[in-house]
């Protein structure tokens, strides 16, 4: 065992019996490159990583390769799941460098962390030659290659310059941001762009909010087509529910198999407003089957796991493909080819070696036969070898599911989804949150040192601002304020977000990325989080500070709506108002009514009139003993209304 059998990292331990002498990152592997006078190899990757695992059964499990690397450099295992500060950095000097980035990632840097040479998976001969030149280069060219450090350092600091507000982002950047979508819409496929293709989760739920706030019908169908061509996708495990994390054909056929928990979060949210708006019935059951998959295969003790990999075995996809002839090894001569022509099974394949993915090009006419044969084959699939779970809890993609789960809950009245939510609301809360600061991930309910960044304090401070709507309890009003707080007080200088505390690690330069990428930006989460406590409170500060996070992005917005969904989203947030909805009293109908209403970033709390530490409930009484909800806008409320169909009227006038 080398030095990563005491991570908490379950990617780092999965090469903790290489013979490769790893180190994790820290001050202890600079302090051994400076003593030995070699460089830094980083190697940077994450559990569910097919390359990540191709490179390690090639490279890093080779004795042979492994001497080369422990005699020329201090080799460095870095979990970017973990250390996504670390990662930000080096990714950027590798797109840099290569024009490209992706994982896994290798880089080469002095001693003091300058990156010089930067590239991703590498064969092993390659590598070993790579690793035979570098060092060849620090003995015989150590000025060469400190300058190449020294310059990509300084561009690296250049380019993270923080961008500070321009122009608040107003209803005209958001109508513009519809048009520039609509014009990189793959109409043929839906979804944006061509092959690889990854969910356009924030993007999908602007184009939904924008179509709420403004009766928009090119904005709903670009959603709408878009969510309907994943739901019947390869993309979508069509036996239990969950998307994977990108297709790597334009038609979202096959899919690269491993399943993220931040893919499903968000897209749960996506597809359940989707069947808010429209009543799809392929959204509503997508979203109660992504809610299955998170509850039933990346639940983890309270809180939820990262992701399931993309491998079984050794071998990518190997859980989730079929042929024909399994079909019918499984289900008989009838169902087998009946199950075939559902789910385009063909001898060709689509998939390697004469295998398929499952798709679900149109619905079944008889549904019956459908939900047996599901059945029948995911007992099945259940015999094979399974992906390994990588089951560390990552606080922002916690966040961001307990948000979805909390809307799809109180939209469905499912309250085994909103019992999930509480718990991993309170696990992040009694575990996560350490000393008034967000740690980043924890493992087997022990939390890691890696400190939150400032996605971890948007969504996590958001989750709390869910909770308090779906329970009426002050507790997570609370625990949001703190979060904010601490936000605003270490991530924020001079009206300028960076993604790192002021007192965290120093890197060789401060990571501040304003745009989405498989999640969405700090700088997004965190504006979205100050406006929703600011709309549950009437403090007029949060408000503020969402408005001008936001405002940092506007030249993003004008010219890359693609890269910033969310804030998107967030603005048409702003823009709606957003609706506060109090509902006193009981009356079940009036409460879904009011958790129905389709409205951009609108914030529900039902409970007793005037409950302690509850805001939105203050001062608003029943009406004449009966149950109301009370429609409001920056706590200027409308008359109070006593029905279900009096309340969606007076959302309804109000938003036209």
């Amino acid at each position: 065992m080398n030095r990563l059998s005491g991570a908490t990292s379950p990617y780092l331990l999965q090469h903790a019996a290489n013979p490769v002498d790893w180190w994790e990152w820290g001050e202890d592997a600079v302090a051994e490159a400076r003593r030995r006078d070699v460089p830094l190899l980083i190697s940077v990757g994450y559990a569910a990583c097919h390359w990540c695992h191709v490179m390690a059964h090639e490279s890093f499990e080779d004795p042979a390769v492994a001497a080369v690397v422990n005699e020329c450099v201090v080799p460095v295992k870095v979990d970017r799941e973990e250390r996504p500060d670390v990662d930000a950095v080096y990714m950027t000097a590798t797109q840099a460098m290569t024009g490209q980035g992706g994982w896994p990632m290798t880089v080469f840097a002095t001693p003091d962390g300058a990156p010089f040479w930067c590239g991703t998976y590498l064969p092993a001969a390659q590598f070993t030659r790579l690793v035979r030149a570098v060092a060849e280069a620090w003995r015989e060219r150590r000025d060469e290659v400190v300058g190449q450090g020294d310059a990509v350092v300084d561009a690296l600091r250049r380019a993270a310059a923080p961008v500070r507000p321009t122009q608040p982002l107003d209803a005209s950047m958001l109508a513009a941001a519809v048009s520039r979508l609509a014009a990189d819409h793959d109409a043929a496929n839906g979804g944006f762009g061509t092959a690889p293709k990854f969910p356009p989760s924030m993007v999908l739920e602007f184009l939904l909010r924008h179509h709420s706030r403004t009766g928009d019908a090119r904005a709903l169908e670009l959603a709408r087509s878009t969510c309907d061509a994943m739901a019947r996708g390869g993309i979508y495990d069509q036996l239990a529910g969950g998307f994977a994390r990108y297709s790597v054909d334009a038609t979202w056929t096959v899919p690269h198999f491993e399943k993220m928990l931040y893919d499903n979060a968000l897209l749960l949210r996506a597809y359940a407003h989707l069947w808010r708006a429209t009543g799809d019935v392929t959204a509503r059951r997508v979203a109660a089957e992504t809610t299955g998959f998170l509850l039933h295969d990346l639940r983890v003790g309270a809180a939820f796991a990262a992701s399931l990999d993309a491998d079984a075995a050794g071998t990518e996809g190997s859980t989730y493909v079929w042929t024909p002839a399994e079909l019918r090894a499984v289900l008989g001569d009838a169902d087998g080819a009946w199950a075939a022509e559902v789910f385009g099974v063909t001898d060709a394949g689509t998939f390697e070696h004469g295998a398929s993915v499952l798709r679900l090009p149109a619905d079944p006419a008889d549904t019956a036969r459908w939900s047996t044969v599901r059945e029948r084959l995911l007992a099945y699939r259940a015999t094979r070898p399974q992906p390994a779970r990588d089951d560390k809890v990552v606080a922002a993609w916690n966040g961001l599911a307990i948000t979805a789960l909390v809307e799809y809950a109180n939209l469905a009245g499912d309250a085994d989804a909103g019992d999930a939510a509480v718990a991993a609301g309170r696990f992040l809360a009694a575990e996560h949150l350490v000393d008034g600061r967000l740690r980043r991930v924890s493992r087997d309910g022990r939390v890691g040192a890696p400190a939150g960044i400032l996605e971890d304090h948007g969504a996590v401070a958001q989750a709390f601002c869910a909770l308090h709507q779906h329970t009426a309890d002050p507790y997570w009003l609370g625990r949001a304020r703190v979060v904010l707080d601490a936000a605003l007080a270490h991530f924020r200088t001079d009206g300028a977000w960076f993604d790192t505390a002021d007192d965290a690690e120093r890197l060789v330069s401060r990571p501040t990325d304003p745009t989405d990428n498989a999640t969405p930006s700090g700088l997004a989460s965190v504006a979205e989080a100050l406006v929703t406590y600011a709309a549950l409170t009437g403090e007029a500060a949060y408000r503020e500070a969402g408005e001008s996070a936001l405002a940092v992005l506007s030249p993003i917005v004008a010219e890359y709506p693609r890269f910033a969904g969310h804030a998107l989203a967030v603005g048409e947030a702003v823009a709606a108002g957003p609706y506060q909805i109090a509902v006193v009293g009981d009356d079940p109908a009036l409460r879904a009514a009011a958790w129905a209403v389709d409205s951009p970033g609108a914030v529900v709390v039902a409970g007793a009139p005037d409950a302690p530490g509850v805001p939105l409930l203050a001062g608003r009484p029943l009406v004449s003993g009966r149950s109301a909800a009370y429609p409001c806008r920056g706590f200027v409320c409308d008359l109070p209304v006593t029905t279900a169909d009096a309340l969606r009227a007076a959302v309804g006038a109000a938003g036209e």
